[in-house]
């Protein structure tokens, strides 16, 4: 299991430093979770040489329990828990389909939300997977609160619902997925829209959704490239 472990750290790691590189979780702010077991995850913690999470290593990525206890002896020296970990734990108790939770900070989709812009299907083959989210419905958590313990992750988990993706008014993103590599492409795909959304009626347009034909006719291009090579991409980026 240590092996395991360390490659989901270096895992959690990168995907931290993709949410930096994108711009979705400027400076100290964010973090990225996944499950262990029925009550362990991995998850990024501070520490006392806190950089950011462009600069996220494995070593900064620490086993707890959902509880916030150390997952294992000295997992916790030197580190503490984000703040926020009753966002993870509680959407991860109430989704058992949900391996890992984001939760960043992108400017534009708290923009877009202010300004009263809902994440609808505006797009088609320019982002399928984002098209297919949007389809379904993006929720909003209505408060802006620091979410810090146990009920108000649950009324996050309540906003979220059986959804990939809710927006925090006034705060950001939560985004869910089986693999984090899934759960960060989703909150990248949402920020995708906010920003179109955002030049769309800036420009002086209208929101409108693709038709029903148009969005039947997407086809699945398979987790080869919507999640394989969509990360590898997101990978280099960082070189």
């Amino acid at each position: 299991m240590s092996g395991e472990l360390d490659e989901l750290r270096h895992l959690v790691a990168e995907g931290c430093r993709v949410l930096a590189a994108r711009q979705l979780a400027p400076g100290i702010l964010g973090h990225i979770s996944y499950r262990i077991d029925e009550t362990r995850l991995l998850v990024r913690c501070r520490g006392a040489q806190e950089r950011g999470l462009a600069h996220t290593t494995p070593q900064d990525i620490r086993l707890v329990e959902l509880t916030g206890e150390p997952g294992a002896p000295g997992e916790l020296d030197g580190y503490t828990v984000p703040y926020e970990l009753p966002l993870h734990s509680r959407v991860l108790m109430r989704r058992p389909d949900v391996m890992s939770v984001v939760h960043a900070h992108p400017a534009n989709v708290v923009a877009a939300d202010l300004a009263g812009l809902t994440i609808l299907p505006i797009v088609g083959a320019y982002d399928i997977p984002g098209a297919v989210l949007a389809h379904g419905g993006v929720p909003v958590f209505p408060r802006a609160a620091l979410i810090h313990n146990s009920a108000l992750g649950d009324d996050v988990a309540d906003s979220l619902g059986e959804r990939p993706v809710v927006l925090m008014r006034g705060h950001g993103l939560t985004s869910t997925g089986t693999s984090v590599q899934e759960a960060v492409l989703r909150a990248i795909s949402v920020d995708t829209i906010a920003s179109l959304s955002l030049s769309i009626v800036s420009a002086g347009g209208t929101l409108k959704p693709i038709g029903a034909e148009d969005l039947a006719d997407l086809p699945n291009l398979g987790a080869g490239l919507n999640l394989g090579a969509a990360w590898r991409h997101e990978v280099s980026r960082l070189e």
